[in-house]
């Protein structure tokens, strides 16, 4: 069999295509290239979304840190910058992307920098200890989080050039669910080695496998056979950015999915807070590293393809869905809480919160994404996804009021007003125009 027709196999059972010529809002020159730019990017995609689980600034990161002997600070700086960093920038990155008629390399380089950025970061894992592990760590993941904003801003602009409507919902939900079993596996493996957990040695492996995976999948997204796109609006990139903003009032379908997409973060949010709850029973087992990497790995499994064939047929459907998920996941650790906290505490009421909670935030990923890149055009693509994610870099880092919170009213207040950001998500979400096209094929 030769590599064509093995592409074209794997891409008609992936994407439930038997016809790869089914092409909708990509180039007629790209259409018969469709099965190899799928297959490429799916494993591209699915290498950085494993490394993503490895190396998360949410979870991995934080617990490294903590088990090290870095101070506090150090610690509660990483999820504001590596959220942020990778978001605000994008705007600037995006004049630069449509000056270039062919933009996967803007991704290779980002994913080469995140793949530099974690070796280095191995190496102080390795050698260094307390403050000064701490400042390499922060500084490290900055260039890290700023790689990944050119990639991300890269990846929507030639995701839509490549692959057609109605296949990039698969495409993500299909990565998703690859990474979650790997994930899964990675878990399992921590979790019969409890004596590795808060060992030099563990992290340095995670990171290590961080860096093979980001060179694998820059190899990989440079095979992508990406036509030339048009380059007009390029310009000074400071003048531009400004007027890009315009977009968000002038465009106001697109300004109406934004806000629908700064309400989504509560879903993502409310995870750490739940977990709060949860250790506050006293059982630590259940929120140990690896079973809260077997619970995010375990929802990308089951709930990744699922979300991403939704999201072909209706993505905006699938962003109002998870936000519901994720706002009844919330009122009923709430419930558990005032009534019967001691529940909190049993191993499959804690795994289910966790669990539901991040099928709910793997849903919300995908339907936005999808949404975001059918309702763009060729020559917008890239310039409407740099607006929507500089304005999400101010909102997450908006989000660092919610310590605030915290601290004057406690985790439950915290949790009353993501639930009530979760209720207005749904809202705007089931508002917004349907992008997917015709489902049919």
């Amino acid at each position: 069999m030769t590599d064509k027709k093995l592409t074209e196999r794997v891409y008609g059972y992936l994407a439930e295509d038997e016809d790869a010529r089914v092409c909708k809002d990509i180039p007629e020159s790209a259409c018969n290239e469709q099965p190899r730019s799928f297959v490429l990017m799916l494993l591209s995609l699915t290498l950085t979304k494993l490394g993503d689980s490895l190396v998360s600034a949410r979870l991995v990161l934080p617990w490294m840190l903590s088990s090290l002997g870095a101070p506090a600070m150090f610690i509660s700086a990483l999820v504001p910058l590596r959220e942020s960093l990778a978001l605000l920038p994008q705007l600037f990155v995006a004049q630069k992307l449509r000056e270039q008629p062919v933009r996967k390399w803007f991704w290779v380089a980002g994913s080469i920098g995140q793949a530099v950025s974690l070796l280095a970061m191995l190496f102080a894992v390795a050698t260094l200890d307390e403050s000064a592990l701490g400042w390499s760590v922060v500084v490290l993941l900055a260039i890290f989080s700023l790689s990944r904003g050119i990639c991300s801003v890269a990846n929507k602009d030639v995701t839509g050039k490549t692959v057609s409507k109605t296949r990039r919902g698969r495409m993500s939900g299909v990565a998703a669910s690859a990474a979650g079993l790997l994930t899964l596996l990675t878990a399992l493996v921590i979790i019969f080695a409890p004596d590795m957990e808060g060992q030099r040695s563990l992290f340095v492996g995670l990171l290590g496998t961080g860096v093979v995976l980001w060179f694998a999948a820059a190899l990989l997204y440079a095979g992508i056979p990406e036509v030339a796109g048009a380059t007009e609006g390029g310009g000074n990139a400071l003048t531009e950015a400004f007027k890009s903003m315009s977009l968000l009032w002038q465009d106001r379908q697109f300004g109406h999915f934004v806000i629908s997409r700064a309400l989504l973060v509560a879903a993502a949010f409310a995870i750490p807070y739940i977990v709060v709850l949860i250790q506050r029973q006293g059982e630590s087992e259940l929120t140990s590293l690896g079973s809260l990497m077997l619970a995010s790995g375990l929802a990308g499994l089951l709930a990744g393809r699922f979300w991403g064939r939704w999201s072909d047929s209706a993505s905006h459907h699938v962003m109002a869905a998870a936000s519901v998920m994720s706002t009844l996941v919330m009122g009923a650790a709430l419930a558990l809480y005032y009534w019967l906290p001691t529940a909190l505490g049993a191993p499959w009421v804690a795994g289910l919160l966790l669990f539901s909670s991040a099928v709910a935030h793997h849903g919300a990923r995908v339907g936005r994404k999808t949404y975001l890149v059918d309702m763009a055009t060729q020559d917008n693509r890239a310039q409407l996804t740099a607006v929507s994610n500089t304005v999400m870099g101010v909102v997450l880092l908006a989000g660092l009021l919610l310590g605030w919170v915290d601290a004057a009213y406690g985790v439950a207040a915290v949790l009353w007003v993501l639930g009530a950001i979760g209720v207005l998500a749904t809202l705007t979400a089931l508002r917004l125009p349907d992008v997917s096209g015709d489902t049919s094929g």
